[in-house]
């Protein structure tokens, strides 16, 4: 009887973890596309006064309430998820970049790493995995510099030793940035600009190895196909 009460109870204790599982699950299905709408959203309401610096007050201030409502947005999102997950202290651990940009404003443009699950949904369902493994990282490239970019521009505009005063110099400067060339022509000068270019170094690093290892990983089976 004993053993069998234990049973029992373990199943009802097992019950209220699955429901939460559940509804975690359900929750992202539900909210994702709009979560998704929001990070598109963010891009359009934080490049426009950045591309365009003689952008009228009144269309400035629009930005910024809608760029503050995406951040309510995504902190709403954040405080749901904590709410429903079972440990809520695995789940900080799992996406502390979550909560870094809800708490930092400093890493408000990385916001827009929501639009990588996009860019992998838009994919061709037939396509490899190496292949879908490579436009994900050219598009996350891709979408690293584009970020940078302007979150240097925002950063060096407003200071008088900056050597980064367009978003022609902010975008080569990424560019050869996360390709780890530097040719160091143009360089950040504010504490701003320099964290978002060690972001950005960290990211090219990241994106040179993973297309090494895709390399690696392709010149050893065409090998092993070769081999008799």
């Amino acid at each position: 009887m004993a053993g069998g009460d234990g049973g029992g109870t373990g199943d009802h204790t097992s019950v209220p973890a699955l429901r939460q599982a559940g509804g975690v699950v359900s929750y992202e299905r539900r909210t994702g596309w709009l979560l998704d709408v929001a990070a598109v959203a963010f891009l359009a309401v934080y490049a426009v006064p950045i591309l365009q610096p003689d952008l009228s007050p009144a269309w400035v201030r629009v930005c910024e309430v809608a760029s503050w409502a995406v951040w309510g947005l995504f902190g709403a999102d954040y405080f749901v998820r904590l709410t429903l997950a079972e440990d809520r202290r695995r789940f900080v651990r799992k996406n502390v970049v979550d909560l870094a940009v809800i708490v930092l404003p400093l890493l408000r443009p990385m916001r827009l790493v929501r639009l990588l699950p996009v860019l992998a949904r838009m994919q061709h369902a037939g396509m490899s995995l190496r292949g879908r493994a490579t436009t994900y990282v050219v598009a996350g490239a891709a979408l690293l510099v584009l970020v940078a970019s302007l979150a240097v521009l925002d950063a060096e505009r407003g200071s008088t030793e900056a050597n980064i005063t367009s978003y022609g110099d902010a975008l080569w400067w990424a560019a050869a940035t996360v390709t780890t060339v530097g040719y160091g022509d143009r360089f950040p000068t504010t504490g701003e600009g320099r964290i978002v270019g060690v972001a950005l170094m960290l990211g090219g690093i990241t994106i040179v190895g993973t297309v090494t290892a895709a390399l690696a990983s392709w010149f050893v089976e065409e090998q092993q196909k070769e081999a008799p």
